[in-house]
């Protein structure tokens, strides 16, 4: 494995971080996973800050796939670890695991990233810009990821929220992490308390900015128990589009 690739740190799971079960919730691990990931391309020098200084460009994540075998207690000391699988162009993927103290998995998760320009808005080769082109770490997470459902009807519909500006984030749209956040919205906290979310995949299909109202849809898969598509529109287009396993 080129451990030169690999960011590692060590976090402690402070109040912040942590849900009504004083454990660190499902979007606030990701946001973890995230985090890690920023300071894992600061540290190759292929961050969104030099790629907006000196390129014009800027990351966009696409996709996010998360394992949950625990979810850490309140105070718990994690080791993140977080490195690149890929080069294919015009797109990367990115694992993350955190291990507890004894070196167990406590998650794992994939990320698919892309580059944009600023003035365009098209892509960019990743090729072409300082990242890692090849000896990459070995995969730690190698499920594919799903193909959702898009026909939410009218009767799915769970609530409406206009988004706010405590949403928005440094790119004058709404955090990734918010939209996470409304989709465990669908469940009450009684439901959340009494069963254990396995597994979640998002896409981030879409922008969506201060002022605009999105509605969240739910659908309870009939054949696979235990597995709900989330889908978040703004008027007619989708934004945003998730699965969420729990047992």
């Amino acid at each position: 494995m080129n451990n030169d690739l690999i960011f590692e740190s060590e976090r402690e799971i402070s109040s912040a971080f942590i849900d009504s079960s004083v454990r660190m919730g499902v979007a606030q691990s990701v946001l973890m996973v995230q985090d890690n990931l920023t300071e894992c391309f600061n540290a190759m020098g292929c961050d969104g800050v030099v790629y907006r200084e000196q390129f014009n460009d800027f990351w966009v994540f696409t996709k996010t796939k998360v394992h949950f075998e625990r979810r850490p207690d309140w105070r718990e000391i994690v080791t993140a670890r977080t490195f690149p699988v890929d080069n294919l162009g015009l797109r990367t993927h990115v694992n993350t695991e955190l291990l507890d103290k004894d070196g167990k998995r406590l998650l794992v998760a994939n990320q698919e990233a892309c580059v944009l320009s600023l003035d365009t808005h098209r892509p960019v080769k990743i090729t072409t810009l300082p990242y890692p082109k090849e000896n990459f770490p070995q995969a730690v997470f190698t499920e594919s990821f799903e193909k959702f459902p898009a026909d939410f009807r009218e009767e799915e519909l769970v609530f409406e929220q206009v988004i706010r500006s405590c949403h928005i984030d440094m790119s004058r749209h709404m955090n990734n992490i918010e939209y996470i956040k409304f989709a465990l919205c669908v469940f009450n906290d009684d439901f959340l308390q009494s069963h254990n979310i396995t597994d979640m995949e998002v896409h981030y299909t879409g922008e969506s900015k201060e002022g605009q109202t999105l509605k969240v849809y739910r659908r309870d898969d009939s054949e696979t128990p235990g597995k709900t598509y989330v889908h978040i529109k703004e008027e007619n287009r989708c934004v945003f589009e998730c699965c969420i396993k729990y047992e």
